[in-house]
């Protein structure tokens, strides 16, 4: 079981079964304000939605193409992030997220993102680590920013939702520039 402790009160743990309902619970409360940004809200009505999120997620898992990760806050399950895609042929991690509202503007997530970012780059031993945010989609893009990430450029209507394309910003750290960042 993959379980990896960010500090005394926030960690990340593979996404299990029996988080199903939790998970689809978060989703079920914060669907409005993820459905702006986040175009998967649509198809998960369920919590057997939710399962079969999991049951795709650990399958892409075992392949070595993806890490779905619910984010452990003070004890509870705050929200999911991982890596979205793990190219490696490429060497490149591409992170997602979303955090149920309750929880939002701790500074959970930029440590969460902090902490994928370091696994990938340091453990993992990938080059790259991406992620993507609507332009408009202002909380989102503050995290790589925060983090040092350099913006790399914008993907015309690089996102569905729902009625309309969204244009997207990608942003890219190197493997070179988080060592330097660090110190190392």
């Amino acid at each position: 079981m993959f379980t990896h402790k960010i500090d005394g009160e926030l960690a990340l743990k593979l996404v299990e079964m029996q988080d199903a309902e939790r998970i689809f619970e978060l989703t079920d409360r914060s669907r409005a304000a993820l459905k702006e940004w986040l175009p998967w809200l649509d198809h998960t009505k369920t919590v057997e939605d939710t399962k079969n999120f999991i049951q795709s997620g650990a399958e892409s898992f075992a392949l070595g193409k993806s890490l779905n990760c619910a984010i452990v806050y003070q004890g509870e399950l705050a929200g999911i992030a991982g890596f979205n895609e793990i190219n490696e042929a490429k060497q490149t991690a591409y992170i997602g997220y979303w955090l149920d509202t309750e929880y939002q503007g701790q500074g959970i997530m930029t440590r969460v993102a902090k902490a994928l970012t370091d696994y990938a780059l340091t453990e993992r031993g990938l080059n790259k680590v991406e992620i993507r945010a609507a332009v408009g989609n202002e909380k989102s893009r503050n995290i790589p920013i925060r983090l040092g990430f350099t913006e790399e450029g914008i993907i015309r209507q690089g996102e569905w939702l729902y009625d309309h394309f969204v244009d997207s910003v990608v942003y890219g750290m190197l493997k070179s520039e988080w060592r330097s960042e660090k110190g190392e």
